[in-house]
């Protein structure tokens, strides 16, 4: 299996697979309640036939190439996963979310992992525009998009209702030009 590596510092991203369902669903138990914060993951990956199920979805939008999911790996533990939720090659858009364990947050992995995952898609793939959807009240999220050079589109106002609460939603997005002209800062 391929590894990218995210820096020097051990930290690397890789696909996962639904043999990987054990392994995904004790990181996802690791993080259960810091993920859970704007996530839904946690409530959809319960147990080992939840995890292996949802695994199993993203490796039939890799197989359609409608989504991916990679993830994120520091001195081999899985720590964390970057996916491309939804992805339309024709139309040339997709859509580009994560989450982290509470141990590795604050150390960029996520803009790594996200910066190489946007390189692909858009270099790649051919992607035109990245979507980053985000909780308004997701602070490190929307550092992400800030760092990564996305433009912040709009909010959709209450419109993700998440454990009894409603969300608002920013829309958050780079097209293949500005991603080219930041990487090129960068």
């Amino acid at each position: 299996m391929f590894a990218i590596p995210l820096g020097d510092d051990g930290a690397e991203l890789r696909p996962l697979e639904p043999w990987q369902a054990e392994e995904f669903l004790a990181h996802i138990d690791r993080g259960r309640e810091f993920i859970g914060r704007y996530n839904g993951l946690p409530d959809v990956v319960t147990d080992l036939e939840s995890s292996r199920a949802y695994l199993r979805s993203y490796a039939e939008k890799a197989a359609t190439d409608t989504g991916r999911i990679y993830g994120i790996r520091s001195d081999g533990e899985l720590v964390g996963a970057i996916l491309l939720r939804t992805m339309d090659t024709e139309q040339g858009v997709a859509e580009a979310g994560c989450w982290l364990e509470p141990s590795a947050a604050g150390r960029g992995l996520v803009t790594r992992a996200v910066r190489a995952v946007i390189d692909w898609a858009v270099e790649e793939r051919g992607i035109h525009r990245i979507e980053w959807w985000v909780s308004a009240k997701n602070e490190p999220s929307i550092a992400v998009a800030r760092r990564l050079g996305m433009t912040k589109e709009g909010v959709l106002r209450e419109s993700y209702l998440y454990r009894g609460e409603r969300h608002d939603m920013e829309i958050w997005s780079v097209l293949a030009p500005e991603w080219r002209a930041h990487r090129q800062r960068d």
